[in-house]
């Protein structure tokens, strides 16, 4: 099976990695990322929530959530960019190996003008006693504004996972 972020980083010869480690367990972790109530206490960034309608945690299982604008502010910015406040996602998980490894791929079918297409980011565990690194390696964006968009999302919604868990630096 081809692995979407391998493709990506040889077709690019970039990758955007991130990295934490948490005072918390394999098994806590993973359900952040595998079940609904896991998923929705903290994927995506600052002024937005989710909530989620199907999560299937398996090879070729389904994610499929609203990221919807949940601030004033937020509700806002969507309205003068002409966009919903609710955005519908679509994501697949293409690789899972449980407690140790995960690919999401995301189709990409909501910006306006832009061609959909497929952004999946690898994520990996590494217990190590009480703590657990974490490690997500992700593609870049269609173009140089689309990467930096990625980016700080990612650094916003990680934010929320570094709230929930006790980060160690």
């Amino acid at each position: 099976m081809t692995n979407p972020i391998e493709t990506a980083s040889r077709a690019t010869k970039a990758k955007i990695v991130f990295e934490r480690t948490y005072r918390a367990t394999v098994q806590e972790l993973w359900e952040a990322w595998t079940t609904k109530e896991g998923f929705e206490s903290w994927w995506g960034p600052e002024g937005f929530r989710v909530e989620v309608h199907v999560i299937e945690p398996r090879v070729n299982g389904k994610l499929h959530y609203d990221m919807i604008a949940d601030t004033p502010e937020m509700v806002a910015a969507m309205k003068q960019m002409g966009r919903s406040a609710l955005t519908p996602s679509h994501a697949r998980f293409s690789e899972f190996r449980p407690m140790e490894q995960l690919v999401l791929a995301h189709m990409i079918d909501f910006v306006p003008g832009v061609e959909p297409y497929e952004s999946a980011f690898l994520v990996e565990f590494f217990p190590s006693g009480d703590r657990v690194r974490m490690q997500i390696t992700a593609s870049p964006g269609r173009d140089e504004t689309f990467t930096k968009m990625s980016i700080e999302g990612w650094k916003q919604q990680l934010a929320k996972l570094d709230k929930r868990f006790a980060q160690v630096r």
